[in-house]
């Protein structure tokens, strides 16, 4: 399979955020060309400041292999990850990251900071953006669109 059809994948899971009152991010973890894991951001419904997709993804993805290091993993994600989401993405040795649109507020890898370049980081993994970037932006701006006009 390609970039392009786990983003697919990634954005379906981010549409079930979208439904459920999240901010519509999406993730999917894939194997050896398998998902192994699925998830979109929760922080709401959880509860928890901590349940981004990544971070969710990658609770269930190490529940799923039975192990935390998930060192051929790539992961996919509709928006670029956060500060916590990238340190979390590290710590789980990750192989790479794709993404499909910027964040250009609070985006670790390339936007706001460039988190990987830190000295001392113990891994660092490979990054490729801009996969399906259109349709991840346009879930985004379509819930904070509509936030806005309820407001």
């Amino acid at each position: 399979m390609s970039h392009e059809s786990f983003m697919e994948a990634a954005i379906d899971q981010a549409r079930r955020g979208l439904a459920s009152g999240e901010v519509p991010i999406g993730a999917v973890l894939v194997i050896g060309g398998e998902i192994i894991a699925r998830a979109y951001n929760r922080p709401i419904t959880s509860v928890d400041p901590t349940a981004h997709a990544e971070v969710v993804l990658l609770r269930a993805a190490a529940k799923a292999t039975g192990n935390y290091r998930l060192t051929d993993a790539t992961v996919y994600v509709t928006l670029e990850p956060c500060l916590m989401c990238v340190g979390a993405l590290v710590h789980a040795r990750v192989k790479e990251v794709v993404y499909g649109a910027v964040e250009p507020k609070t985006g670790a890898l390339v936007s706001s900071m460039r988190a990987l370049e830190t000295p001392g980081l113990n891994h660092r993994f490979a990054v490729t953006g801009g996969v399906l970037e259109e349709q991840c932006r346009g879930l985004v701006q379509e819930f904070f669109r509509a936030k806005r006009q309820r407001t």
